[in-house]
C-alpha cells in the first residue's frame, strides 16, 4: 500500500461518520428510545433478497424494541438515493438505512454523491453477506462460462448483461470481466432485483448477475434460470458444479456483497448500540440464521465498529479496482 493510500484509508477509518468513538461503549441508551416507529429504508425494490431479508429483521426486532419497524422501498442509484434519504434525516435513531455497502464503497469512486459517506452516515450493524450468481436467462442458448465469451466474442455487445444498477457491484464484476477477457458485452442498469429478475424469466436479456436468494435458487433448481459462474470465496453448497468466477481464472472478477444496516451520522451512540445488540440477537437466531443459510446468505454481526473498518477497507479496494480498470459512469 502506498502511503497516498495508507493516509487516505486511514483518514476514513477515523471519519465521524464510519467509525463510532469508542467512548461511546460508556453511554447507556436512553430510555424514551424508541417511543414511536422505526422507520427502516431498503434501498431496493421489493422482491428481492434485500427486501426478504429486511422484512426479516423488521419482524424480529419488533418485539425487543416494542415499536414497529416499519419498510419503506426507495430504490434507485444502485441504492445512494436511500443513503441520501438516511444522510438527510434527523439522527434520532427512528431512520435507519439497510443497503448493500456499494453506495458507500463504489458509487463515490464513479462520481458526485449528494451525501458524503464518510461523514454523513454511521454503520450500525454488518447483517450478511451474499454470493453473487451470474446466471443464463431462458432462450440465451447459453449453458456455461466458457458459452459467454465465446458468444460476445463472436457477436460483440449483442449479449445485454442485466445488473441491479450502475455502479453496482455486478457492474464492477462486468467491467473487470470485461476488460480480463476482452470481451464487449453490453450493461442493462436496472435499480434492483424484483424488475431485473421478472424481465429475465422472460428472457429481455442473455445475462444477470444478482445476489443469491431462496428465489433465485429455486428458478435455477426448475431450469428456469443457467448458473454460470459464482462470486464467493468458494463453490456454493447448493450449486455445487458451478465454479466461482476466481476458479474460472477471473479472481478480480470474484465479488460477493456486504449489506448491513445504517444510520444518519450524529445518531446518538447509544442508540446505534442498542440497535446493533438486537440485530446480532436476531441473527443469532436459529431460524433466523437457518433462513439465511438456505439461500446460501451468511449471517454476519458484530461490532460497529468493526462493520466501519470493514467498509473503509472495501472503499479503498474499490478505488484501486476502478483506477486500474479504468471504469468510469456510464
Amino acid at each position: 500500500m502506498s502511503q497516498t493510500s495508507r493516509r487516505q484509508f486511514l483518514a476514513l477509518s477515523a471519519a465521524p461518520g464510519l467509525l463510532p468513538a469508542l467512548s461511546w461503549a460508556q453511554s447507556p441508551a436512553s430510555p424514551a428510545w424508541p417511543s414511536r416507529p422505526v422507520r427502516l429504508l431498503v434501498a431496493y425494490p421489493p422482491g428481492g433478497v434485500s427486501d426478504v431479508v429486511a422484512r426479516l429483521l423488521a419482524e424480529r426486532l419488533q418485539g425487543p424494541l416494542g415499536q414497529p419497524v416499519v419498510i419503506e422501498n426507495k430504490a434507485g442509484a444502485s441504492g445512494a438515493i436511500a443513503m441520501d434519504a438516511v444522510a438527510k434525516s434527523a439522527p434520532d435513531g427512528y431512520t435507519l438505512g439497510f443497503s448493500a455497502i456499494s453506495p458507500l464503497t463504489l458509487s463515490p469512486h464513479l462520481g458526485k454523491l449528494p451525501y458524503d459517506p464518510a461523514h454523513d452516515l454511521v454503520p450500525v450493524v454488518n447483517v450478511m453477506a451474499s454470493p453473487v450468481l451470474l446466471l443464463a436467462t431462458p432462450g440465451s442458448g447459453l449453458a456455461d462460462f466458457a458459452g459467454l465469451l465465446a458468444q460476445a466474442r463472436k457477436q460483440p455487445g449483442q449479449v445485454r448483461w442485466a445488473t441491479a444498477g450502475q455502479a453496482s457491484l455486478g457492474h464492477i464484476m462486468l467491467e473487470q470481466l470485461r476488460a480480463a477477457a476482452q470481451v464487449d458485452i453490453t450493461h442493462v442498469p436496472y435499480k434492483g432485483g424484483g424488475q431485473q429478475m421478472t424481465d429475465a424469466l422472460s428472457g429481455q436479456f442473455e445475462v444477470l448477475s444478482t445476489n443469491a436468494s431462496a428465489a433465485v435458487l429455486q428458478h435455477v433448481k426448475s431450469g428456469r434460470l443457467q448458473p454460470l459462474a459464482v462470486g464467493a470465496a468458494s463453490r456454493l453448497e447448493a450449486l455445487p458444479k458451478v465454479p466461482t468466477l476466481a476458479e474460472l481464472g477471473y479472481p478480480a472478477a470474484n465479488l460477493a456483497s456486504q449489506f448491513g444496516l445504517l444510520a444518519p451520522a450524529r445518531t446518538p451512540a447509544a442508540v446505534v448500540e442498542r440497535i446493533n445488540a438486537e440485530v446480532n440477537r436476531v441473527l443469532a437466531q436459529p431460524e433466523v440464521r437457518s433462513r439465511l443459510l438456505a439461500s446460501e446468505n451468511l449471517p454476519a454481526g458484530g461490532k460497529a465498529s468493526d462493520f466501519a473498518r470493514l467498509i473503509a477497507q472495501e472503499s479503498e479496494a474499490n478505488a484501486r479496482i476502478i483506477r486500474q480498470a479504468g471504469i468510469k459512469a456510464e
